[in-house]
């Protein structure tokens, strides 16, 4: 039995395939230990995992409503302010220590969300354990270079107060160091990968994590609100957001005279009052109501679009920002799905995309590829020595 220590910082996109795939490795005999935000407490838990706490509840608000500078934050100024005044720093150290009382010598892997868990990179170096970076999206992987002059422009002085924290000297290859982790797992499948530009090939790709639960099941759980298939809005659980999103959303599906139900926990990013015929909730099973709404138009995130795709069920894209718009024009070039930019985003642009999404055929399920157990055997294999550049 292995020791396996993961980490992450971010949304629920970026934590709850940590939780998913450390549950894959908790049920294959491991020990699974979370180090995140305080709010992911719950799930890690209840999916078996030790959970160690970064910030507090109050922290991780007050972080996220940051977030939304970061969209069109530039250069490595601009970036480093952010992750300042969003105490990521802080929160590396955190980690840092953690990953430190927390190894097993020998016995130790260490897991972080590619690019941003600095924390992993220190502690393989210092401890000289086997690591591993999670990709969540093609994008972490393309934009790496850009990260790293970020890094080394922005956050030279406290990314070497990490390393003098851990015994280490001040970072000299700066090129060379993203590549020091023992591997790079990719989070989707081989078809999402070719629909764009292709992974490194040292990348292992593992499939989309599944579902928290299974889209078939006999007796699905479904709120009133989704009673008659209307149409399902949502821009994820962070607050990153482009601020036409909602307002362009939510007109488009007025012009198409769909019921609407908006899914978001932040209910001051949308109109008020909210237009006719428009529900808000703050949280929805999603693996139980996709497969039960006409359609659904989201921002572009990876973990929603590959819901959607298992459930067949109809999406719209409006993405912008980070990942997304790589994410979907990927769908969209597999013929799985319809996206538009930002500056598409007019009411009668949207509606005329939603109603012609509304008339084609059904996309193509996606493929059944159990993501959190291959990346959980990857993860495991390092240990043995059967993974690595």
């Amino acid at each position: 039995m292995a020791t396996i220590l993961m980490t992450s910082q971010g949304s629920a996109g970026d934590v709850l395939p940590f939780v998913r795939i450390g549950g894959a490795l908790r049920r294959a005999g491991h020990r699974v230990v979370l180090i995140s935000h305080a709010p992911f407490a719950a799930p890690a838990r209840a999916a078996g995992l030790e959970f160690h706490p970064v910030d507090t509840d109050t922290e991780y608000a007050r972080q996220l409503a940051l977030t939304p500078h970061l969209m069109g934050a530039t250069g490595p100024a601009a970036v480093a302010e952010f992750y300042r005044r969003g105490g990521f720093v802080a929160q590396s150290a955190r980690e840092l220590d953690l990953l430190d009382e927390l190894h097993d010598k020998g016995d130790t892997i260490l897991v972080g969300r590619h690019t941003s868990s600095l924390a992993v990179l220190i502690a393989a170096e210092r401890l000289g354990a086997p690591s591993a970076w999670l990709a969540l999206a093609p994008v972490q992987l393309l934009t790496a270079p850009v990260a790293l002059r970020h890094y080394r422009n922005g956050l030279a002085t406290e990314i070497d107060e990490l390393r003098d924290r851990a015994g280490l000297p001040p970072m000299t290859d700066w090129r060379g160091w993203f590549g020091t982790v023992d591997a790079v797992i990719g989070l989707w499948p081989g078809w999402f990968d070719r629909a764009g530009l292709r992974s490194p090939a040292r990348v292992t790709l593992a499939g989309f994590p599944l579902p928290d639960e299974p889209v078939d099941r006999a007796t699905p759980t479904i709120d009133g609100a989704f009673a008659g298939r209307p149409l399902l809005v949502t821009g994820g659980t962070g607050r990153m957001l482009h601020p036409a999103f909602y307002p362009a959303a939510l007109a488009a599906a007025q012009a198409a005279g769909l019921p609407t139900v908006v899914v978001t926990r932040h209910r001051d990013l949308l109109p008020d009052p909210l237009p006719p015929r428009v529900r808000w909730v703050a949280h929805a099973p999603f693996a139980d109501v996709l497969p039960h709404v006409t359609a659904i138009i989201h921002h572009g995130g990876i973990g929603t679009l590959s819901r959607a795709l298992i459930a067949r069920t109809p999406q719209l894209m409006l993405a912008d920002g980070a990942d997304r718009p790589d994410n979907a024009a990927r769908v969209a070039a597999a013929g799985l799905g319809s996206w538009l930019p930002a500056t598409d985003w007019r009411p009668d642009v949207v509606a005329a995309k939603l109603r012609e999404l509304l008339t084609a055929p059904a996309p193509t399920p996606a493929e059944p590829v159990d993501g959190d157990r291959a990346a959980a055997t990857a993860i495991a294999d390092l240990l043995a020595g059967e993974a690595g550049w």
